[in-house]
């Protein structure tokens, strides 16, 4: 899963809403800050106020990306994208494959779903304005064995370059999936696999209920 995948079901809660994002913003800016579930479970109790909320946000996180990656889906369409990456660039797999079938669907996932429900995706972004973005730094900072220090940062900026909207389009997309390669040390490829992202982009959305299963994870 991704950004708004993760934040879909939650729009109504607006700081559980966004701490959803808190495992990926803390891998771009630190990778060395984890918070793992044993962290955030002495943090649930409701008395703890807006504490709680993030801890539970940041747990849901985990929560769906542990069942997500066990669904047929995921691993089929995983799959599925990174054969198609493979036969595209060829069987030296300088560019990681198996990676970019990874995060590539995931992208992907996140571009259907804004696509199929705008109106929420707009409302993402304005919730994720509402909330303070240092006390969910200081929050985190309550959590984690090492300090976020840039995380309030990282926030502002995301919520400024709404990057997430460029999923909607294939070459924006490649362009993104490019700087999140370029991101872990790994090659960027070729502008012509952005044939690839139109096919998975196509294959994401006739799978969609294999990724996201009714009984786990709730549509508009």
């Amino acid at each position: 899963m991704n950004y708004f995948t993760h934040a879909l079901n939650h729009l109504d809660r607006p700081y559980f809403m966004a701490s959803t994002a808190i495992p990926d913003w803390l891998s771009v800016i630190d990778r060395k800050v984890r918070l793992r579930p044993r962290l955030l479970e002495p943090w649930l109790n409701p008395e703890q106020g807006i504490q709680s909320q993030i801890a539970a946000g940041a747990l849901r996180h985990l929560t769906d990306d542990d069942w997500f990656h066990t669904t047929r889906g995921f691993v089929e369409v995983t799959g599925e994208l990174t054969l198609q990456f493979r036969q595209y660039l060829g069987a030296d797999d300088q560019y990681h494959c198996g990676f970019l079938g990874h995060v590539g669907m995931e992208l992907l996932l996140d571009g259907v779903l804004m696509q199929m429900y705008p109106t929420q995706f707009e409302d993402y972004w304005r919730i994720l304005e509402s909330v303070d973005s240092k006390l969910i730094e200081s929050a985190v900072n309550r959590m984690a064995k090492f300090p976020a220090e840039r995380l309030a940062w990282f926030i502002d900026l995301f919520r400024r370059e709404q990057f997430l909207r460029c999923y909607a389009d294939d070459q924006s997309l490649l362009r993104r999936l490019n700087q999140v390669l370029m991101r872990v040390k790994l090659s960027p490829i070729p502008a012509g696999a952005v044939e690839v992202v139109s096919v998975g982009r196509s294959l994401v959305r006739q799978r969609l209920r294999d990724l996201l299963p009714a009984e786990r994870f709730h549509l508009p």
